[in-house]
């Protein structure tokens, strides 16, 4: 027998053998079960046939093998490396061979019956996720093999085991013929990475069963039918239901939705086991070209989510995966993508107990083939049909019963051909009660939805219009966005624009921000580590990390820029004095009433609160608007910009979030801002090498600043560069105009700043400079002019573009340095930062910092941090105010520094605080993956006046 015989099954495209059909998941029964979790033995070989099978026998000696933790995968616990891809195989693509070197981890369990474990009945051991092939032996048997790593596989054990010193055996495969099903733009880990448990089977147990619970609208009945392999009875208290399994029966019942996530206990009772049911009455429909649940069209505002922890992978725990539900909900999110694969079974649990909708999406992607033009794709090679059909078979049989479900994906960027049709055609034969969604299928033969990824605001806005051609088919179809606003280190831009297409546009039902979470990797050195930081031959760098939360969970500003964004409440003024004026209250909830929140107003001048109160707004329908008065603008109240923020917040606390957790809010001026005023009544004053104007001191030869009162002031000086951000470089397939490099070539990262002239005037220091990189005749004539009132200094600096500037700036303003500073003050836009295109959940209002938290600590280090619309700051001892408002940035590194880090432990905090005050930034987009800024949020170099007055801190007169 050859070697290649023993290991043939790696390489085989067949799903595997010895498993058990596929049914329902349930967590828990009255049978009792068995975790397997734990310490397991491990040892771990360069080849599939490096090891023979002997370590699966009885009584085999494994006291020297290395323990790893299962959940886990063996490359995250010291054995290997991860690897991480975005599309290329990592190894040579020649379907269905795999290399020689395939790391093969053979995994020992030894474990004893708990003592009341019962002597009769069967015995079932179920595998939820092994990546990438396993082969099983239980006692010295072999049990059969299996592909599908993010699949359930059962085996029936129970006439192999013994009561005490029960040998259970894995040998795990890293590369097989699965992995080219499994190329999912995530790191490449190995291991047993979902739960291993042992079930007990009495005679008479519940096999497979489909809990079918229809909702009609129209007369406000459920449905409910509960289809059993097994026969029994169905119980659910609540609705006075008593029937055998098979029988309809049709009852009033309160519909589950993902805003009303109400669910019936229930019990399905065999002979010899009880499985509770948790029961969601809901009716999922296309109807109207439209995607529809319960007789209303839904607004998906959903994120993309991989598992994923930092320490453990894919290997979460039930808090982990609660977590994340909470912080969705608790941002506004309705809808998960589960890309690209189905998740651990509990968390739909949660989904359908918290209420998300999902798009439960099969395990499968083959995207490398692209590199070939999809030449010898799985998916259009009759040999792989019945790989396919289990995959989408082990989905749809495990996940049927859960009414956050709407819809089937059969997979994500693996072309077409004839497996997909197979999959969609068996989905639908199926299971008739949701739809099918695919991507890739452009011509919907297979699917009930037109999806795309990353189409850019136009076309969107003509497939909302009925506009974009394609089959008369595709034309009649509701569309999403199943990945759009690429959420890669700073970003996602745009969101607000597309958010209104979906709101203008029936047809445009919503779509999938990518993604939930930065797959960063815990790392002692680097933070968090990413794509070549493990010595990957191929690697795609940070491109995974690209999610709204940062690896350690905690939000981005684009998480809370995507809760402001598709906030279920909007709040609009009337256009009338706003002093005594109304606002507009539009309920955007796609099912529920208002009537689970309270609203308040309050009432800042300068950003501190002068008076508040409640609000009454009435319970608004879906869809409903209504216009609500304010209350008076208090009186005998000091003058001062003044704004009115209503908030919209939970009335009682919830299963997400306490009560007054604010869902929406909305911010409307009441007056204007004053603007700064310094009469020009100071002379400069010239000294020994030095001018003094007012509290300021220059360099009599080049005019530099040098302090302002006792505060000393370095190279302030006109500033365009930033650190390049993920979507400034956008990605190598973009064949848009990617600015980053375009910055890069024309030299805007190193330009030269010549002095022409310092010119001391009457009331003015004036000094002419020109701004322009080496190699390029184009520049920016800039010119400072500085006056003063004898307590306050002026700056006022004006730019003129020369030359053939045909790309828009990274930022304009002014940078300079101060000696020491750690608070920070501000009134202006907050708490978090903001930029042209990512500016909603920024707020007007009066806010402190230290300078370290001001940074955002994305993966990448990159451009961030700043605050939008200040009015004025104070830090360092001075106190800076905008003509007009600014953005502000301070920072312990240069903009130099940030842009040369590749991680967040290469920049080292400096002596000094490097300030930036920007009269503007170019917009952020999403084209690390997506589209560039919109053009109305492009910096254009175009001529620029901007002011700031600098006083000493406590000198604030406004002149």
């Amino acid at each position: 027998m050859s070697l290649r015989t023993t290991t043939a099954f790696v390489e085989d495209v067949s799903p595997g053998s010895g498993a058990l059909p596929p049914r329902a998941w349930y967590a828990s029964s009255d049978a009792k079960s068995l975790s397997l979790n734990g310490s397991w033995r491990f040892r771990l070989s360069d080849t599939a046939d490096a090891e023979d099978d002997s370590f699966a026998a009885q009584g085999y000696d494994a006291g020297d093998w290395a323990q790893v933790t299962v959940p886990g995968h063996w490359v995250l616990q010291g054995h290997g490396s991860p690897i991480y891809t975005n599309h290329l195989y990592p190894f040579p693509v020649d379907p269905p061979r795999v290399p020689t070197e395939n790391p093969t981890g053979d995994h020992l369990r030894v474990f004893d019956l708990p003592a009341d474990w019962p002597a009769d009945g069967a015995a079932v051991l179920r595998f939820d996720g092994v990546e990438s092939c396993a082969r099983i032996w239980l006692n010295g048997t072999e049990l059969g093999e299996f592909k599908g790593s993010r699949l359930p596989h059962e085996f029936s054990v129970g006439h192999l085991l013994k009561t005490v010193g029960n040998v259970l055996a894995v040998r795990v495969h890293q590369w097989s013929a699965g992995s080219y099903l499994e190329d999912q733009d995530q790191w490449w880990l190995p291991g047993i990475f979902r739960d291993v448990t042992l079930l007990h089977r009495p005679a008479g147990s519940v096999q497979d069963f489909f809990v079918h619970a229809s909702y009609d609208h129209l007369s406000g009945t459920g449905t409910l039918r509960v289809d059993s392999d097994v026969a029994g009875r169905v119980t659910v208290p609540d609705l006075g239901i008593d029937v055998a399994t098979g029988e309809p029966v049709t009852v009033p019942v309160e519909p589950w939705t993902a805003e009303t996530p109400r669910l019936y206990d229930g019990v399905l009772a065999t002979e010899g086991e009880r499985v509770p049911l948790r029961i969601g009455f809901r009716t999922v429909e296309l109807s109207d070209g439209l995607i529809k649940v319960n007789g209303r069209p839904l607004l998906f505002k959903g994120v993309n989510r991989h598992e994923w922890h930092p320490e453990r992978g894919r290997a979460l725990d039930l808090e982990t995966m609660r977590e994340d539900v909470l912080l969705m909900k608790r941002h506004n999110i309705n809808a998960v993508r589960t890309s690209h694969y189905p998740p651990h079974p509990a968390f739909l649990d949660l989904c359908d107990e918290y209420g998300l909708w999902v798009i439960d999406e099969c395990d499968l992607e083959t995207h490398g083939f692209t590199e070939q033009g999809w030449r010898d794709n799985p998916v259009d090679d009759d040999r792989w049909t019945p790989a396919l059909l289990d995959r989408a078979a082990r989905m749809v049989e495990r996940d049927k019963n859960h009414p956050s479900v709407v819809i089937w994906s059969l997979g994500n960027e693996a072309g077409t051909g004839r497996g997909l049709t197979a999959m969609a055609e068996w989905i639908h034969g199926r299971d008739g009660s949701r739809l099918v969604h695919y991507e890739g299928d452009l011509n919907c033969r297979d699917t009930d939805v037109y999806s795309r990824m990353y189409a850019d605001h136009a076309e969107v806005e003509r497939i909302g219009r009925g506009l974009d051609g394609g089959p008369h088919r595709r034309r009649e179809l509701p569309f999403i966005l199943c990945e759009y606003a690429h959420a890669m280190g700073n970003g996602p831009g745009g969101l607000v624009d597309y958010q209104r297409l979906f709101e203008a546009h029936d047809r445009l039902q919503g779509g999938f921000v990518w993604e939930w979470i930065d797959h960063g990797i815990a790392h002692p050195e680097l933070g968090y580590a990413y794509g070549g930081d493990f010595g990957e031959e191929l690697h795609d760098g940070n491109f995974v990390c690209d999610g709204l939360l940062f690896p350690d969970r905690r939000p981005s500003p684009g998480l809370l820029e995507y809760k402001k964004v598709i906030e279920p409440v909007t709040v609009t003024a009337d256009g009338t004095d706003s002093a005594a004026g109304t606002v507009r209250i539009t309920n955007r909830y796609d099912f529920a009433a208002l009537s689970a929140l309270a609203f308040s107003w309050s009432y800042e001048i300068e950003g501190e609160t002068v008076d508040s109160g409640t609000l009454p707004v009435p319970a608004l329908a879906p869809g409903e608007s209504a216009e609500v008065k304010l209350p008076a603008a208090p009186a005998g109240v000091r003058a001062g910009e003044a704004h009115w923020t209503i908030r919209a917040s939970l009335a009682s606390g919830t299963s997400w979030a306490p009560r007054d957790h604010v869902v929406a809010w909305g911010q409307i001026p009441a007056s204007a801002r004053r603007v700064p005023y310094v009469a020009a009544t100071a002379r400069p004053a010239p000294g020994d090498g030095v001018i003094n104007l007012g509290p300021a001191v220059f360099d009599a030869r080049t005019g530099a600043l040098r302090t302002i009162g006792e505060v000393p002031v370095t190279g302030l000086r006109l500033d365009v560069w930033r650190a390049t951000t993920d979507n400034d470089d956008g990605a190598a397939w973009q064949s848009d105009l990617r600015y980053g490099l375009l910055w890069r070539k024309l030299g805007l990262h190193r330009m030269r700043h010549r002095l022409d002239a310092v010119e001391v005037g009457e009331a003015a220091l004036t000094v002419r400079t020109r701004v322009a990189p080496a190699a390029w005749e184009l520049g920016l004539s800039t010119v400072y002019r500085w006056t003063s009132d004898g307590d306050r200094i002026r700056l006022t600096v004006c730019t003129i573009p020369d030359g053939d500037w045909n790309v828009p700036l990274p930022r304009l303003g002014i940078r300079f340095g101060l000696s020491a500073a750690d608070r920070v003050q501000w009134y202006g836009g907050g708490p978090g930062e903001a930029y042209p295109d990512t500016r909603m959940a920024s707020t007007v209002g009066r806010w402190q910092s230290t300078v370290d938290d001001l940074q955002t600590p994305y993966v990448r280090p990159q451009e961030n941090g700043a605050r939008i619309d200040v009015r004025w700051a104070e830090l360092g001892g001075l106190r800076i105010e905008g003509d007009p408002a600014f953005h502000l940035t301070a920072r312990r590194w240069t903009t130099e520094q940030l842009d040369a880090a590749t991680h967040r432990s290469g920049l080292v905090p400096g002596d000094t605080v490097w300030v930036n005050l920007d009269h503007g930034q170019h917009g952020i987009g999403s084209q690390s993956c997506g589209p560039a800024p919109l053009p109305q949020y492009h910096l254009r170099a175009e001529p620029a006046e901007f002011s700031f007055v600098f006083s000493p801190s406590g000198t604030t007169g406004t002149g």
